[in-house]
């Protein structure tokens, strides 16, 4: 365990309030190694499995360097799925609170007129998809003149996905006096090139995975013919009994397979995939997140950025085909010191994908032979009282930090002239109220949204109700989340 504390770097006093109230006690080795970096403005390429706090490694940097009197987005943070993107921006919003950092998600299937509405505010920090900046990019909508620090996380899901020829078009249109920053799992030649193209000298860091390595989790792998797998399943869960468990298949159809025979079990369980709507996916995995169900069916579109530490069991119901995708899917487990194991089901078709991925891993997966009748039968009673055991809702991390903000509600905005400095003047002039106490302000076209914090919402509600605004007595109430 490090010595090391955040308060050890050159952070100021906002950014290290909110690491305190998100629980951060003392940096992992990724942000033992990247924070510096950052901070003394190097280009940088890590090597990083997901789940070892990269997120936090170039967020807290990031958002320590950005100028908040700047209106324009100074960092531009590009994600290869919206459910990363999405994860990244709360990230940083709560890493950057008390500084008043803002940031944006944009991303496809949303809305374009929200997302630019968005982007035409104040805007320290964008966090995007490839292909959704791109349009931005080609109406107009998103200003990257003032950009100075761009990261590329997960750079070899990019290329897996296709994207990567969609980043150096982007690359192109930002200034060349930058940092970048480069996070990947593995490094294929192709990502390597990347760095060697559009970056400065870049330092290397090498962080070692847990994903692949027996330390932290325990690999095993059943063999079995495709039409034994749900028995196995069925069988390997009942003597595993998993707290909270990611069971993956190839296809959108295997997914909704194994959801609909769980189901009919009563296990419980959600599934997602790619074919399912935005907010349908991230309804999904906010439940997961909090625990709402203990088994999750999903595509490799779950397997990256989703930020949950305790995830006990990985299944991988289908062997994945390429080898780089088996350790972010069981990178899922293991995650944050904790241990976990992950299962592999292969079938005699297995083969190659087997041995491409003991060959990368570099060891061979312990085989098992499957559970007897008399071990499920004996792990029966157990396995019932986790399933009728009401779910232990887990806090979220950013709940003890989120816990004393209040968002206040004003019904005017750009059209009747009001600007941040016109809220701030006023609110901090109430009494046993500073400017410190005012957060994030939001302001649009006829509505305002302010921030208040350390638990003084109610008292400024109560107070501007009667108080004017650069002469205008507004509307001023709770927001809606």
């Amino acid at each position: 365990m490090s010595d090391q504390h955040f308060t050890d770097y050159k952070l100021s006093d906002e950014i290290v309030r909110a690491l305190d109230s998100l629980g951060y006690a003392q940096p992992t080795e990724v942000q033992r190694e990247v924070i510096p970096v950052v901070l003394a403005r190097h280009d940088l390429v890590v090597k990083s499995q997901t789940g070892s706090g990269k997120t936090a490694a170039f967020g807290i940097p990031i958002c320590e360097l950005v100028d908040w009197d700047e209106n324009k987005p100074q960092a531009l943070i590009l994600t290869p799925t919206r459910e990363l993107a999405v994860q990244v921006k709360e990230d940083m919003t709560n890493i950057g609170r008390f500084k008043r950092i803002k940031a944006a998600a944009i991303y496809g299937r949303d809305s374009f007129a929200r997302q630019t509405m968005e982007l035409k505010q104040k805007c320290h920090v964008v966090v995007g998809t490839p292909g959704r900046v791109l349009d931005h990019l080609g109406r107009g909508t998103i200003p990257l003149e003032r950009v100075e620090y761009l990261v590329i996380d997960e750079a070899d899901e990019m290329l897996n996905m296709g994207f990567i020829e969609q980043v150096k078009s982007i690359i192109n249109e930002l200034p060349m006096d930058r940092v970048t920053l480069l996070f990947s799992a593995t490094l294929p030649e192709e990502v390597e090139m990347l760095s060697r193209k559009f970056m400065d000298h870049p330092k290397q860091v090498e962080i070692q995975a847990t994903g692949i390595t027996t330390d932290r989790i325990e690999h095993a792998l059943y063999e079995v013919r495709d039409s034994g797998k749900f028995a196995l399943l069925e069988n390997v869960t009942i003597v595993e009994n998993p707290d909270s468990c990611i069971i993956f298949c190839r296809t959108q159809e295997h997914v909704n397979q194994v959801f609909d025979q769980l189901r009919e079990l009563d296990y419980p369980c959600d599934k997602i995939h790619g074919g399912m709507e935005q907010e349908e996916r991230f309804a999904v995995m906010n439940d997961y997140r909090k625990g709402l169900f203990r088994y999750l069916v999903a595509t490799d579109v779950a397997a990256r950025g989703i930020d949950i530490d305790n995830i006990t069991h990985v299944i991988n119901y289908d062997l994945p085909m390429d080898k780089e995708s088996y350790v972010h899917r069981t990178g899922r487990t293991g995650r944050a010191g904790k241990t976990g194991k992950a299962i592999s089901f292969v079938t005699p078709n297995d083969g190659r994908y087997l041995r491409e991925i003991q060959d990368y891993i570099g060891f061979e997966i312990t085989s098992l032979t499957p559970p007897t009748n008399d071990e499920v039968a004996g792990s029966q009673d157990d396995f019932a009282r986790k399933m009728n055991k009401k779910p232990d809702l887990k806090v979220d991390k950013s709940e003890q930090l989120n816990k004393e903000i209040v968002k206040l509600y004003f019904n005017g905005g750009k059209k009747k002239k009001l600007r941040a400095v016109d809220f701030v003047g006023t609110i901090a002039r109430i009494e046993g109220v500073t400017a410190e106490d005012i957060g994030i302000i939001a302001i649009q076209d006829n509505v305002t949204y302010v921030d208040i914090l350390n638990g003084k919402g109610q008292h400024v509600l109560q107070v501007m109700k009667n108080t004017t605004i650069k002469g205008k007595l507004l509307k001023v109430y709770v927001a809606n989340k």
